[in-house]
């Protein structure tokens, strides 16, 4: 059996369905998933195979079944042996973790259980997995809970086929696994086990900053109600006005406040517990506004952890609970770790003494249409395994510089790693390559070659070189596309829409707002977004207006956008002038920028996307018709729109309807040029819920056959994906 097959209960139920059906044998992991091994009457063989699948935990998930010929010295019963030896790659699926499920729940609310209030209690059905697995197969003996010894209740517990923790690798309790300490910066240690948790909670009603050790890493906990600790978090965290993630204690508590779909409704509850990004309720009361300044969009989580359903039911209320890092940096993992990097942000530390065996920040899921847009697959959702036939073994995708992930092939697989971070930071760059060597160990191979950006100074680009092996050259949109090629088995010719910030060009200059036709293989560049002048590098990039400024300069406007003075404007015009530290580009997150910009929306930015995420939340739901557009050769010209924007004869909300509609329209106006049945939609620009909503209506109404992403991050946590699946095609010839 192949797929997701380890650690989610497989073993367990083989073993009790061959007991029913009276077949001897045995079950084991094995380097590439799980073995049965049978023998019995025909008609019991028959059933266990077809009874099997319905039997398996919803966590399970088998791709593929192989028969061979019966062992030989089969036992006289049907036993659960121990994992065969590892022999060449290892590529049985990696479980993600899971959420808390309803039984566990059950127990650590009953005061009769011996487990009741237990903040780590888990089950074959429930609990950590990749964060505290340290090699393949999924044993004890191979996670950080190796050197936790069972008690005689946990270990009867483990060993009996009728109990659900049969064979649990994580099992604990009260007497035997983990525990909580409530501690100061300085280490000294304040309360133990139950006490520690009511000590954390009495301090966040009191608005304190708490930093609390979950699965994957530390929280930062704030009472979401209270603007002033919200406020103190901020400062302390160096986050200005990006949104923080709020827990609440229940779906009723997210409903008081957001509205909730069911498509929304089903990922809160999923195993996966992701943070989603959902409406808040128009005039919803009791959450303080810094919680996400100017948006209308909440991200909001259920509790996953059994540490956070006794937490959040002793509050009652909604918490802050960010990642325990400073702004940009790695989130931390470790106890000590945590008290020297957040000792200046948190007041407490709520601490456990269960190792993380690697750094997984909260996954973020919004929806649209009531097909998700994955944005982030950290916890509960990474790694993950999509097919890509034809791949080597030992493949790698270095990704991308920003919001970079890593992806390996192995076994007819691409395996994609969790969310790294921006790569410009020191800490999140050693992540990168601690995640590639952590992907490659656990499957039992190194890198034998790489599939890399373009762009030469991208850290995944050169740390990729430091490995010594062949490297296969990709362009970064070509990438994207080929991600979602290879997410629906698509072999092309495809018209390929990616739109993004920024991506280095085979020209040399800065795309974004690419049409490409694309065979996974190859690509041609059918038509872009009329390119015009950046200036300023990096700050061009933050600085909303001067997006604007290269705009209005591009269409020979002699005016200054909002936010310049007038020795300012004179200084970039003189750069732009003599041609100093300019770019062309011809990207899609830019013209964003420049809207908002002359709209007023934001004249410049404290997070990525920030400008974007106005203009989506100003253009709301309502209709709007598309601006005027023109063609300039293979370029669709955006002029004629921003200047109908800068003429300022309706409302901004109106005119940032008209914006999302005129882009869309653009994209089938191409999509008609290119005259392919098949459309991609890729890169950030489609994590804009409006933009994609649109572009797909338009284009199913033109006859388009419509691809999307649905596993894959649009963004660029899906290059790594992309480079493989571009590399295993040129392989292939």
């Amino acid at each position: 059996m192949r797929g997701r097959v380890q650690g989610v209960g497989f073993r367990p139920t083989a073993f009790r369905l061959a007991h029913e059906l009276g077949l001897r044998g045995w079950v084991r992991n094995d380097a590439a998933g799980a073995e049965v091994a049978l023998a019995g009457p025909a008609e019991a063989l028959a059933r266990f195979r077809a009874e099997l699948p319905g039997r398996l935990p919803a966590a399970a998930d088998v791709q593929t079944v192989e028969e061979l010929g019966t062992p030989a010295d089969l036992p006289a019963g049907f036993e659960i042996q121990l994992s065969a030896a590892a022999d060449g790659a290892r590529v049985a699926g990696i479980l993600p973790d899971l959420a808390t499920c309803p039984d566990c729940l059950r127990e650590i609310f009953d005061p009769a259980d011996r487990r009741y209030r237990y903040p780590f209690a888990n089950c074959t059905h429930c609990g950590p997995r990749f964060s505290i697995l340290e090699a393949l197969p999924y044993d004890r003996a191979h996670t950080t809970m190796r050197n936790f010894r069972m008690c005689p209740a946990c270990a009867a517990e483990y060993g009996d086929p009728r109990d659900r923790r049969f064979h649990a690798q994580p099992n604990a309790c009260p007497v035997c696994g983990p525990q909580l300490a409530w501690a100061r910066a300085t280490g000294a240690v304040l309360a133990e086990r139950d006490e520690a948790l009511l000590a954390a909670a009495a301090a966040l009603r009191a608005g304190q900053i708490v930093a609390a050790k979950g699965i994957g890493g530390f929280h930062l906990l704030a009472d979401a109600r209270n603007a002033d600790a919200v406020r103190r978090l901020r400062q302390r965290k160096r986050r200005d006005e990006k949104p923080f993630a709020l827990m609440f204690p229940d779906l009723d508590a997210v409903a008081a406040a957001c509205e909730v779909s069911a498509a929304e409704q089903a990922w809160l509850e999923s195993p996966a517990a992701p943070i989603v990004l959902l409406r808040r309720l128009a005039g919803a009361a009791g959450l303080a506004d810094e919680v996400a300044p100017e948006l209308p969009w909440l991200g909001a989580m259920l509790p996953y952890a059994p540490l956070h359903h006794l937490l959040l039911r002793e509050l009652g209320f909604p918490v802050v609970a960010t990642s325990g890092n400073l702004t940009d940096e790695p989130i931390c993992t470790d106890n000590d770790e945590a008290r020297a990097r957040l000792g200046d942000v948190a007041d407490f530390f709520l601490l456990h003494d269960r190792p993380i065996a690697r750094p997984l920040d909260d996954s973020v899921v919004a929806t649209c249409a009531g097909v998700p847009i994955p944005m982030r697959r950290g916890r509960g959702l990474a790694p993950y395994s999509l097919p890509l036939p034809g791949a080597p073994d030992g493949w790698a995708g270095a990704g991308a510089q920003m919001k970079s992930a890593v992806a390996l092939a192995a076994g007819g697989n691409a395996v994609i790693g969790p969310h790294v971070g921006d790569l410009d930071h020191a800490g999140a760059a050693c992540l990168w390559a601690r995640s590639v060597a952590d992907l490659a160990d656990l499957h039992g191979l190194k890198p034998v070659a790489a599939a890399v950006d373009l762009h030469p100074d991208y850290a995944s680009t050169q740390g990729a070189a430091e490995w010594g092996v062949p490297t296969e050259r990709v362009q970064h949109h070509h990438a994207h596309v080929a991600a979602c090629m290879a997410e629906h088995g698509l072999d092309g010719p495809v018209l390929g829409i990616a739109w993004d910030g920024t991506g280095l060009g085979t020209d040399g200059t800065v795309w974004g707002g690419e049409f490409l036709v694309c065979t996974r293989a190859e690509f041609r560049r059918a038509a872009w977004l009329r390119p015009y002048p950046l200036v300023g590098g990096d700050a061009a990039a933050r600085e909303p207006r001067r997006a604007a400024l290269g705009v209005l300069r591009e269409m020979g406007v002699a005016d200054l956008p909002p936010g310049f003075t007038a020795e300012e404007g004179a200084v970039l015009d003189g750069l732009l002038a003599a041609g100093v530290n300019v770019v062309r580009t011809s990207s899609a997150g830019r013209l964003f920028d420049a809207a908002a910009a002359l709209l007023g929306v934001c004249l410049k930015m404290s997070h990525e996307g920030q400008a974007a995420m106005r203009l989506e939340a100003l253009a709301g739901d309502a209709p709007a018709a598309p601006y005027p557009f023109g063609w300039r050769g293979d370029a669709l010209d955006w002029a004629p729109m921003i200047a109908e924007i800068r003429r300022g004869s309706e409302p901004p909300a109106t005119a940032a309807a008209r914006f999302h509609e005129t882009l869309a329209a653009m994209m089938a106006a191409a999509a008609g040029r290119a005259g392919l049945a098949d459309v991609c939609l890729t890169g950030g620009c489609f994590q804009n819920r409006r933009l994609l909503a649109s572009a797909g209506r338009r284009l199913a109404a033109a006859g388009f056959r419509v691809w999307r992403h649905r596993d894959v991050p649009p963004n660029d946590a899906g290059i790594a994906f992309g480079q493989l699946a571009v590399a295993a095609a040129r392989q292939r010839g």
